[in-house]
């Protein structure tokens, strides 16, 4: 008679102590235990009008995610929902504080309100984190002059925020933008890297240098204007990219022109306390037209695969001696 396998023995031993353990009347405790647990609402989506008295609208859209971190232990556990801030609830109180902004206000200033409004509202809300992607629409202008109530989507880049609200109080602001889409048609190179049986890249001291950016910034104290300091620090990062007009910056790497951005803004921006660049290198190849040679005039635009740079430059920190 042929033996039985290692897992069917296991598996008879199993049901034979687990049948001693019944009738012993053993006290069938898991071993499970619940972690970090959280619940919210994602892409709430939210437009504010404020109509001012000199007749010029103010038009902002946001995509909000909420996330609450509670004492919801007992949902997990027992199957019971009291005390809990349900995410449809999550969603009208997005449309509600919007409403509660009497005028215009940062994308920052309303994560910042939302927070507090879960966190001093519902008993068993310790922490509410609050995540807004502000849509990128720019008023326009119509025969050179500024339209009252009239917007256009413009650019690629979305502004960002994401706020960490305590119940003691407690506050933390990061913000910043993502895919602000980035080129120089030279000043660029790469060379001097690992070359091995691998490599097929040719060095160069040519090329173009085109990114997707992604920024994000943490402030270590509160700017006077969030937006003043949003549009000075996303200027300083171009500028930093670009060089001077008429002459630009050579980049030897998108590491070296990476740190260089962050760099630049922790040393002009002191309410910054680190700074995370993410800049997909978006490729540009050289193309040879049919009949002809390429002259750094024709390339073929590719999107993937494509490499992938980030880094955090942060704000070094000072001996307490």
């Amino acid at each position: 008679r042929a033996e039985p396998s290692r897992g069917a023995r296991v598996e008879r031993a199993s049901r034979a102590s687990l049948r001693v353990r019944t009738e012993e009347g053993g006290d069938m405790k898991s071993e499970a235990t619940l972690g970090r647990h959280q619940h919210g609402k994602s892409r709430v989506r939210v437009g504010r009008v404020w109509r001012m008295a000199d007749g010029k609208n103010v038009f902002v859209e946001y995509s909000v995610n909420t996330t609450l971190i509670s004492a919801m232990e007992h949902s997990y556990e027992e199957g019971s929902n009291r005390g809990m801030t349900a995410t449809d609830t999550q969603k009208n109180m997005c449309y509600y504080v919007a409403q509660q902004m009497k005028s215009p206000c940062s994308v920052e200033e309303y994560a910042l309100a939302l927070g507090r409004k879960f966190v001093s509202e519902y008993p068993l809300v310790s922490i509410a984190i609050i995540e807004v992607e502000q849509k990128p629409w720019k008023r326009v202008s119509v025969q050179g002059e500024s339209h009252n109530h009239g917007f256009a989507s413009t650019g690629t880049e979305s502004r960002t925020t994401k706020v960490e609200v305590h119940r003691s109080g407690e506050y933390d602001v990061q913000s910043g933008f993502k895919e602000l889409r980035l080129c120089k048609t030279t000043q660029s190179g790469y060379e001097g890297y690992l070359r091995d049986k691998y490599t097929l890249l040719p060095e160069t001291r040519e090329r173009l240098l085109a990114s997707s950016v992604t920024c994000t910034w943490r402030y270590r104290s509160i700017a006077a204007s969030f937006d003043e300091e949003y549009e000075a620090i996303k200027e300083r990062i171009m500028e930093t990219f670009f060089g001077p007009p008429k002459t630009g910056t050579y980049s030897p790497s998108v590491q070296k022109t990476l740190y260089e951005m962050g760099e630049a803004v922790i040393d002009n921006f002191p309410s910054v306390d680190w700074v995370l660049l993410n800049m997909p290198n978006l490729h540009f190849n050289p193309l040879h037209p049919v009949s002809s040679k390429f002259d750094n005039d024709v390339y073929f635009p590719t999107s993937e695969p494509h490499g992938t740079i980030e880094a955090v430059i942060k704000r070094k920190q000072k001996s307490k001696l």
